[in-house]
């Protein structure tokens, strides 16, 4: 998640409130995932953007989880995103993202 990225996260959090933001991230694989799930909730893991001991506890989820999925018509998703699903690790991306929100497994 780069520097210009973070520092909006962090406007909008501090604009609208943490509760009223969510973080939806696609990125391609579990370690950038999880990188990106801990920088919007506990803070930049490598101290070096504005979210650099910020815990900001952002709501957050990949594109490729249900919740999220549910909520996208099922021809855009099809259209821009449900290749990329079936080519990269989402069952592994979803479950990691569980794991690191404390969820159990379904």
């Amino acid at each position: 998640m780069d520097l210009e990225v973070q520092g909006r996260i962090k406007e909008l959090a501090e604009q609208y409130g943490r509760d009223d933001v969510v973080v939806i991230l696609g990125a391609p694989n579990v370690d950038s995932s999880l990188i990106q799930f801990e920088t919007v909730t506990k803070g930049d893991p490598t101290y070096a953007g504005p979210l650099a001991g910020v815990e900001l506890g952002l709501r957050t989820f990949h594109v490729f989880e249900p919740e999220v999925k549910s909520l996208i018509n099922p021809e855009r998703y099809g259209e821009l995103i449900e290749t990329l699903e079936l080519g990269l690790e989402a069952d592994t991306i979803v479950e990691a993202l569980r794991k690191a929100r404390g969820e159990q497994s379904q």
